[in-house]
């Protein structure tokens, strides 16, 4: 995906959920969705350990088909050996693009959506491709 078709998406997108949200502030899982919901993004947190409670103003769901709504851009904060066990979850929620942070690849499960017809950033942090494109720091 080029800069101007991520900066594109990364402008009509709204709902953003993220699967392995975090409480702790110094956590990745945490800090990168406050700077989108901080930017105007809804996110969505998806996390078992943390279901029922509250981040970013949305509760937390203990899992992707728990999400009723359109989600634009899945982020995903968990281990590549994970990744495989939501892929049928991912699939059934059909995401406009899931972004995989840095740090995080999985050849299989990015074959198995892009078959499926759903792009993947792979390997990227949102936080910071979002401020290199917006200009914002």
């Amino acid at each position: 995906m080029t800069d101007l078709e991520l900066k594109a998406y990364l402008e009509k997108a709204r709902n953003i959920a993220v699967l392995g949200a975090h409480k702790d502030p110094s956590r990745p899982a945490h800090y990168v969705p406050r700077y989108l919901w901080e930017k105007g993004y809804r996110i969505l947190p998806v996390n078992p350990r943390f279901a029922g409670e509250e981040l970013f103003g949305m509760r937390v769901v203990a899992s992707l088909e728990e999400i009723a709504e359109p989600v634009d851009i899945l982020d995903v904060f968990r281990s590549p050996e994970a990744l495989l066990a939501h892929l049928p979850e991912v699939l059934a929620l059909r995401p406009g693009l899931v972004w995989l942070q840095t740090g995080i690849r999985h050849p299989g499960f990015e074959e198995a959506l892009k078959e499926a017809g759903i792009p993947v950033v792979a390997d990227r942090c949102l936080m910071v491709e979002h401020r290199r494109l917006f200009g914002v720091h």
